[in-house]
């Protein structure tokens, strides 16, 4: 009982505890010790009385003390709380009172401050939305994703998993709770006269369960709904449906059909991607494997059991998959790809997130960094105050004011700033986060989410509170013991001995701001190199459109084949239409998949080796539509889509399948299937993917397979070519809408769309960094500027004498800049340092360059100089005109 006493005793400040601690804590001994002779009951309540009375007289003590030992406080745990704040609440007021007589320096701090903590605020709530706030699901820490991965094959580094290892999971994996397959594509979707092309999903029934989300109306599906029912998007419901409760049990055309409407998801859950419509419960069983190894099929997401974790279910899915061939048997290449087969198990989350992490925490230093500059900044700017204050400060310390008393004044007033730069963040914040959603690529996942959020507006107080420390605690602490002989004869005094603090300011904005430029080159050169990049295509007055007719008469390859065919012609015939042309996958649109190729010359038991390549379908004037060189042969003409059989190569397949020989007239033919195509043309290759990317090899089959059922383009991809192409989408609507009113067409794009979003992620994050670079730059400058124009006033009287004994103009010039010289130079070498090592983190978003690339560095250390030259050269040119006479005369 006497330690606890003694421990509430520290709610009590350090002189009452020394001078009533012992006999208090004596007390309260003798009157619980008299409490527990009558009873044990009553003895525990007077404990408990005496604890709570001991905490409650302490604090009441601290903040209305009502005994002061003798002689002054000067401890503020001697010191009430109410006393410190009454304290504080007079240094604000007379900090708001002297700041309003100096409106250029307020001026000239708040805004400094409030557009670096703007930026902050703005970044902060994208970060916070995006990657801080846990996902809207039960226990999502729990939540995997699992896919696929086969060293030492010619599969792709991590790929989905076949229908048979989410069944064989599914029922065998003990760590496990639950497990589903998603996807996502775009389909038709009608309701009533609306038709519109939609992202929708067919996950397994399991889905829902697994995430641990239930519908805010309607119903889950249950077993034998699979394919037959669907649920509603929040954001679908309210904008087609008017959020009308009575659509559920109503049937609209979803996937293949109609299907009933059995509920409405909450307006969180957009999963697996932002902008999906609806979702289809589709379940799985044995029946539904055709064959083993379709891998790439399916994407699996699982909730760990309690006390599992990553690595112990990879190790027990691995086991698991090596018993795939075993139960379903398979070729040779599938025994082969589960021997080299390894799971790949990683949290939901850094799968949602996808590569968008890296950018975001990038951006997030990139405006820390000027934060730190600005605060850099507008110390600088305290600093050069309180040394013009110095005769002030020394008045006021020697009629007995303590240097914790003049510390406190100087930070109440970089309180006030930064309390007032942060209300302007926030207002900035709140203009700028609409801004940054109507820009922000579409695949950051959570966009929708961003907004001035109350985390948001705590990180903004915070982040002023640091600023309010970081400006005005060092020059204050510098100014709390001023120089009492200046009070002797009113002189200036030398403020020399001060340079290096200030000088050390600008060495640091130098530095700084030189790390965010040479960050912000490297994108902009790789921009560059990613722009000089031959696609393979042109890029250039292209446009594209998909629609899906639903027409009845369209029952096989060749009617399909032949709706298209007519339909281009229909376009070809408009005014400024040149070439017409269609494939399935429509570069840096879509992928394409990839088969195994085989040719005459492979020998039966070749098929398993031989090489994996991407494969597409064209037709009519594709290849010169989109200006692909053909190189050997012919390209495809409308004969070839209805008379099946000949195929066209790129020229990575042709070096792949016949090195060095000629390939038109050669036959091919995928492993899958026993009919044997003809090479009719060699074309270049094309990037697909990305610019990043090589490119890669391709076979072109034409619009329908061998046989009228074998395959058949239900919606191609268009390519008309023309000048002002992207004029012609308002006359191509019209004509889709005459052969297919119930149709919509969607996914319009130029190519130079198309090009501009593949590099939107670069583009995006190269704009940031550029405006955080050319933020930091211009603080940088004017803190240099500052310095000088500041010490060229403090040495007037200096550079009057030195000319009036002779020195020149010129002479001034080259001192005052020679000063500034060496602060910009230290700091170029300081930020080329830091550079070298930050660089590290934009590594992976480079192209064509490294991370050290020497003309970036060399680029814009040359700038850096040149502009600190160029600020450091004003207030030389204004020192230089000084007048001798009338400066001696000031001084």
């Amino acid at each position: 009982m006497t330690l606890l006493l003694r421990f509430l005793l520290r709610t009590y400040p350090r002189s009452f505890r020394t001078r009533f601690g012992p006999e208090l804590v004596g007390q309260a001994e003798d009157d619980v010790a008299r409490a527990f002779e009558r009873g044990p009951v009553a003895g525990a309540w007077c404990a408990l009385a005496t604890c709570i009375d001991l905490v409650w007289s302490g604090l009441a003590e601290r903040w209305r003390p009502v005994w002061r030992r003798e002689g002054n406080v000067t401890s503020d745990d001697e010191m009430g709380v109410g006393t410190m704040m009454g304290q504080w609440i007079g240094d604000l007021r007379q900090a708001g009172r002297s700041l309003r007589k100096s409106p250029g320096f307020a001026f000239a701090a708040v805004a400094t401050l409030a557009l670096a903590l703007g930026a902050n605020a703005a970044l902060f709530g994208v970060v916070d939305a995006v990657l801080l706030r846990p996902l809207p699901y039960e226990d999502s820490d729990r939540l995997v994703h699992i896919a696929a991965s086969a060293p030492g094959s010619d599969l792709p580094d991590e790929f989905g998993v076949p229908l048979e290892f989410f069944l064989h999971y599914r029922d065998q994996a003990t760590q496990l709770e639950d497990l589903a397959t998603f996807n996502s594509f775009t389909a038709t979707l009608r309701a009533g006269d609306r038709v519109e092309r939609l992202r929708q999903s067919m996950p397994s029934r399991s889905l829902f369960s697994t995430l641990g989300v239930e519908p805010i109306l309607g119903r889950l599906p249950v077993e034998g709904e699979d394919g037959t029912v669907a649920l509603l998007s929040h954001e679908l419901w309210t904008t087609w449906f008017g959020a009308d409760p009575a659509v559920i049990g109503r049937s609209h055309y979803f996937v293949n059909g109609p299907k009933e409407i059995i509920g409405v998801m909450g307006p969180d859950f957009r999963f697996p991607v932002d902008g999906v419509a609806a979702w289809i419960p589709d379940e799985h069983a044995a029946a539904d494997v055709p064959a083993p190894g379709r891998f790439g099929d399916f994407n699996l997401v699982g909730r760990l059991t309690d006390g599992a974790d990553h690595a112990s279910l990879t190790r027990e899915l691995d086991a698991l998959a090596d018993r795939l061939p075993e139960l379903w048997g398979g070729p040779p290449s599938y025994t082969r790809i589960i021997e080299r087969h390894r799971p790949v198990v990683r949290s939901l989350r850094d799968r949602l997130l996808g590569d968008v992490t890296g950018p975001l925490w990038i951006l997030m230093a990139s405006v820390t960094v000027v934060l730190l500059i600005a605060c850099a900044n507008v110390a600088g700017l305290f600093t050069v105050r309180a040394e013009t204050r110095g005769r002030d400060l020394a008045v006021r310390r020697a009629i007995g004011a303590g240097r914790g008393d003049l510390i406190r004044s100087q930070l109440a007033e970089a309180a006030v700033v930064a309390g007032l730069a942060g209300a302007g963040a926030l207002a900035l914040a709140r203009l700028g986060l609409p801004a940054f959603r109507s820009v922000a690529p579409d695949g950051l996942p959570r966009v929708a989410d961003v907004g001035l959020s109350p985390t948001t507006v705590l990180f903004v107080l915070g982040a002023s509170a640091f600023a309010a420390l970081a400006c005005g605690l060092g020059p204050a602490v510098r100014s709390s013991a001023p120089d009492l002989d200046r009070l002797k004869d009113g002189a200036r005094g030398s403020t020399r001995r001060r340079w290096w603090g200030r000088d050390g300011l600008v060495v640091a904005q130098t530095a700084l701001a030189l790390v965010l430029l040479v960050g912000s080159g490297l994108l902009l050169r790789s921009f560059q190199q990613l722009h000089s990049v031959d696609p393979g295509y042109d890029t250039e007055e292209i446009l594209t459109f998909q629609f899906a007719p639903d027409e009845e008469h369209l029952v096989d390859g060749p009617t399909w084949a032949r709706f298209h065919l007519d339909f281009m012609d229909r376009l070809r015939a408009m005014p400024g239409v040149e070439q017409v042309g269609i494939v399935e996958n429509v570069p840096l649109d879509e992928g394409v998949a990839s088969t195994r190729i085989v040719t005459e010359r492979s020998g039966p038991d070749e098929g398993d080796a031989a090489p994996r390549i991407g494969y597409t379908f064209a037709g009519g004037d594709y290849f010169r539509a989109m200006g692909i060189e053909v190189l050997q042969g012919r390209g495809f003409v409308d004969d070839d889509a209805v008379l099946p059989g000949n195929v066209v190569v790129s020229r990575g397949a042709a070096d792949l399948l016949w090195p060095d020989e000629d390939p038109v007239g050669r036959r091919i033919r995928t492993t899958e299937l026993e009919e044997w195509h003809t090479v009719v043309g060699v074309v270049d290759d094309v990037h697909q993917y990305d610019f990043r990317r090589e490119a890669e090899p391709t076979v072109y089959f034409p619009l329908i397979g061998p046989t009228p059922r074998s395959w058949a383009l239900t919606s191609p991809g268009y390519v008309v070519r023309g000048p002002g192409a992207e004029s012609l989408a308002p006359a191509i609507r019209e004509a889709v809408r005459e052969v297919a009113p119930s149709a919509p067409m969607y996914r319009v794009y130029t190519m130079r769309g198309l090009v501009d979003r593949s590099m939107i992620d670069l583009s995006f994050t190269m704009l940031i960094l550029a405006v955080a670079a050319g933020l930091a730059l211009t603080l940088g400058v004017i803190g240099l500027y500052g310095v000088l124009s500041y010490v060229v006033t403090q040495r007037t009287r200096e550079i009057g004498v030195r000319m009036a004994l002779g020195a020149e103009a010129g002479r001034v010039r080259r001192m005052v800049v020679g000063q500034g010289a060496r602060v910009v130079a230290l700091g170029i070498v300081l930020g080329l340092a830091v550079a070298l090592l930050a660089v590290r983190a934009l590594s992976s978003m480079l192209y064509g360059i490294t991370q050290w690339d020497p003309w970036t560095f060399a680029g814009t250390a040359l700038a850096m100089a040149a502009i600190g030259l160029t600020a450091s050269y004003v207030p030389a040119r204004r020192a230089s005109r000084v007048d001798p006479i009338e400066s001696m005369r000031g001084g």
